[in-house]
């Protein structure tokens, strides 16, 4: 429910809503959600990168010491050898690399539906857009985190997975009281 406010003559009438939409605070928080977006936008498509690169071509993902992050990954965690795992099991060695890359696809999968909601809904202020972008950037984020911390292999690449995490939940918490559209704003009371 609105009410109009009746304004002496030469003033134009004014919504209450309106009010609250306009000035300074506003506008400011306009550029924030503008920021925002973006943030989120930059850091899935760096997350969309690092899946599709491990899904195809995962000899090429770096991991620490520039060594590629699945035999990186393999000697960290079993304390053995890639190389001898290669040339002593063959098949096995196939396996854990295609379910590498089963994972960079996960990874692929999460990011694209990251940036289309990034792009539309949650620069567009729909409240599902905010939610649906803390649970999926969290799990889309915190999974390939997990296996690098799980395998032992955290080089400098991998903890650009944390700077985009932050990077994600600092936008979102500036955007987290502002993400009602404007369709439910006119139904509260005031």
């Amino acid at each position: 429910m609105t009410t109009e406010i009746a304004a002496p003559e030469g003033i134009t009438d004014t919504r209450v809503d309106d009010r609250r939409k306009s000035g300074i605070w506003a506008r400011e928080m306009a550029r924030w959600r503008r920021v925002a977006w973006l943030v989120i936008l930059i850091a899935d498509v760096g997350l969309l990168a690092w899946g599709a690169m491990a899904a195809l071509v995962p000899e090429r993902l770096l991991g620490p010491g520039s060594t590629p992050i699945l035999p990186a990954g393999y000697e960290g965690f079993t304390g053995y050898s890639w190389q001898e795992l290669a040339t002593g099991a063959p098949k096995a060695a196939e396996y854990a690399t295609l379910l590498f890359r089963m994972f960079g696809i996960y990874i692929v999968a999460f990011s694209l539906l990251a940036i289309a909601i990034a792009a539309n809904g949650f620069r567009r202020g729909e409240r599902w857009a905010w939610w649906a972008l803390l649970i999926g950037n969290t799990i889309g984020f915190i999974a390939p985190m997990a296996y690098d911390q799980i395998v032992r292999a955290v080089g400098p690449f991998e903890l650009s997975e944390y700077l985009g995490l932050a990077a994600i939940y600092a936008s979102l918490a500036i955007t987290a009281g502002f993400r009602t559209p404007e369709w439910a704003r006119a139904d509260r009371p005031t």
